[in-house]
């Protein structure tokens, strides 16, 4: 089993969508971003996959991920936001392709994280959850707590 280093998780991509299946992909960084996120977390919050297709060619762009400027970088020094290319298999990318095409689905990644000293992220092809949807989660989480509490106090 490999080691891995937990970076970032995405906590609205839990709560905001049903994740229906889990891909690894690895992300292309500069060496100030590799750095950085050695040093301190990235965020994940409002981030989100873009899967786009150009004469035949499908790829996975990571878009709003923000990873902090190196604190010892110079002026060549990234941009936090910018957009970073996903390293995925061909049959990946055209599932992926498929996935986002059909009607209410899309890509969201839900935790980045160090394997063997390269950047990787974990993206989920997921659908949106309504505001009921929301709520409903919600409820079953508090009568979850609740139970535990009274199990405790039992005990």
């Amino acid at each position: 089993m490999s080691e891995e280093k937990l970076l970032a998780k995405n906590p609205n991509a839990y709560a905001n969508y049903y994740l229906e299946e889990l891909i690894e992909a690895g992300v292309v960084l500069t060496g100030t971003e590799i750095k950085s996120l050695r040093n301190q977390a990235p965020s994940l919050r409002d981030s989100f996959v873009d899967v786009v297709s150009r004469k035949k060619r499908i790829e996975a762009w990571l878009l709003n991920a923000h990873i902090a400027p190196y604190s010892h970088g110079n002026i060549w020094n990234h941009d936090p936001k910018r957009k970073r290319k996903l390293l995925l298999h061909k049959r990946e990318l055209e599932k992926l392709f498929g996935s986002v095409t059909q009607q209410g689905k899309t890509v969201v990644p839900t935790k980045m994280y160090l394997k063997k000293g390269f950047a990787k992220i974990e993206i989920a092809i997921a659908k949106g959850k309504k505001k009921h949807d929301k709520r409903e989660t919600i409820k079953k989480r508090e009568t979850e707590r609740e139970m535990s509490r009274a199990l405790k106090r039992s005990i």
